[in-house]
């Protein structure tokens, strides 16, 4: 029985297909329309970055001096008496100078970063499951930046430290649900032969976004309440004035029963690309709809999916110790902090644009593979380099080389995640395996506070494991993005029975 909302065409419907074929034969692949949907879409990636990183410049101990002139003023303010020392810029310029977060008190600092990506973790779960769900791509969007604004100027008022972790907590809870988001909205209307390319081009809104604020940080020094004001109205703006202009995923009308909705989209698509589609061609799915299904529980009740799942997630979860890890080094050298984030943000940048660039000739596997292998060798090497002096010049170009490979692993996993996984319970996958790496970046600065050559040890030991595991992926290059689970099942059979009869000569 076809749906009521199907479009109504000038004939009898004689030829049905899936989202990629009418994007390869009628609609385009990647032309004007998607290009507009990439650009504005992503810019959430920058907002991500935004709520992420401002706690680097709001939770950071200031500059202090003594205020008697009796003597020598000590490296550390803990010796010294109440009332010989002060902030130089004043208790506004730190949630640590406001709440006096120093010597034994010093601990609590990292309360609302580990509250931040507790919330991330559940975020990830919760929007994931709702963005396949009745709420869709778009929505689940709309919802988790309004919450991020609403959160972030909340934490502006925060009276104590503890409300301030709490809203942390919230803020992380949405931000978890914004860049899977972002990212599964953005890549679902692409074909197969330019999705890895595009895919991975989101992730350079993220390095904007973490160059943008350590910039705007510098004019918002003296004060960190202004600062969590104003890296939260982009969030309002983007509500306001740029998702309107952004379309729903047409494979999620079309999971959804929504078939009109869709095909509403792809003429859309077609009449930018200055394409055309057909009177008598429609969109269906690969499966039957009966089977349509939106959980979690679906993809671990399945064996291919809940093997593919438990592989990425601990897969994420390890190159995130390392990448969260090497991070954390890298930025324990005594220099500006706002030029140390800033080349964060654009060291990152040269990684993007060669995974991007590989993944147009070569498969995702021998990729993810690859640059975990060679950044687990980086640490290797770096764990061997003690001392100062050149042994020291290796140990940094490691870890830089270290980071570099991580990222690139990074961006593999987010492309094959969205890859493997069919329409219905794609954003609830990809929120699991965020999941992962969420849990990786908490256990991260345990990693770092062993310091020495143990820290780089256990970050090549993560990133070759997590390597060795990604030979066990099947490989996604070109091949079609599924819509439902049946269909999945279906190509998978395809393919064995295809590989069977080219192992016997046929």
């Amino acid at each position: 029985m076809e749906d009521q909302g199907s479009p109504q065409f000038s004939g009898e419907c004689t030829e049905k297909m899936g989202v990629d074929e009418m994007l390869r034969r009628y609609a385009g692949e990647f032309g004007p329309w998607q290009l507009r949907h990439f650009m504005l879409t992503s810019i959430a990636w920058a907002l991500n970055a935004f709520h992420t990183i401002v706690v680097v410049f709001t939770d950071h101990q200031p500059a202090w001096r003594c205020s008697s002139t009796g003597g020598a003023c000590p490296a550390t303010m803990c010796a010294l008496p109440p009332g010989s020392w002060e902030w130089a810029g004043g208790r506004r310029t730190s949630t640590v100078a406001e709440w006096g977060l120093v010597c034994k008190a010093k601990y609590k600092v990292g309360m609302a970063q580990s509250a931040f990506f507790a919330g991330s973790m559940l975020g990830a779960g919760i929007f994931g499951h709702l963005s396949d769900s009745f709420l869709g791509r778009k929505g689940t969007l709309t919802l988790v930046c309004a919450m991020n604004a609403t959160f972030g100027f909340l934490t502006s008022l925060s009276p104590s430290l503890y409300i301030y972790a709490f809203l942390r907590f919230l803020t992380g809870l949405s931000t978890g649900g914004v860049g899977l988001s972002a990212f599964v909205l953005t890549t679902e209307p692409i074909g197969p032969a330019k999705r890895g390319t595009i895919a991975t081009s989101t992730f350079y809104f993220f390095s904007i976004g973490t160059i943008l604020l350590s910039i705007f940080s510098l004019y918002f020094h003296h004060s960190w309440r202004s600062l969590y004001i104003f890296s939260s109205l982009p969030s309002l703006l983007f509500l306001l004035l740029i998702l309107p202009f952004i379309s729903e995923s047409p494979r999620w009308y079309l999971v959804r029963q929504k078939t009109s909705n869709a095909m509403k989209v792809m003429q859309k698509i077609a009449k930018s690309n200055g394409k055309h589609i057909p009177d008598g061609v429609s969109l269906t799915l690969d499966g039957d709809i009966s089977t349509k299904s939106s959980s979690i529980l679906d993809v671990l009740r399945n064996p291919v999916t809940r093997a593919r799942l438990l592989l990425l997630i601990t897969i994420n979860l390890l190159n995130s110790i390392a990448y969260y890890g090497l991070i954390l080094n890298v930025m324990n050298v005594k220099t500006n902090i706002y030029l140390n984030v800033m080349l964060n943000g654009v060291a990152e940048m040269p990684a993007y644009v060669l995974t991007a660039a590989a993944l147009k000739w070569y498969g995702r596997k021998p990729l993810t593979v690859g640059t975990m292998v060679f950044s687990g060798v980086c640490c290797g090497v770096g764990s061997l380099m003690e001392g100062d002096g050149w042994m020291g010049i290796v140990r940094m170009v490691c870890g830089v080389l270290g980071v570099f490979a991580s990222t690139m692993g990074f961006d593999l996993v987010f492309v094959y995640t969205a890859e493997l996984f069919p329409t219905v319970v794609r954003n609830a996958a990809v929120g699991s395996v965020t999941q992962g790496g969420q849990t990786g970046a908490v256990v991260a600065p345990l990693v770092v506070a062993m310091g020495g050559r143990w820290a780089f040890l256990v970050f090549a030991v993560c990133e070759v494991v997590g390597g060795v595991m990604a030979l066990y992926l099947p490989e996604t290059l070109n091949q079609p993005l599924y819509d439902t689970m049946v269909g999945l099942e279906k190509g998978e059979v395809e393919k064995r029975d295809k590989g069977a009869q080219e192992g016997d000569g046929c």
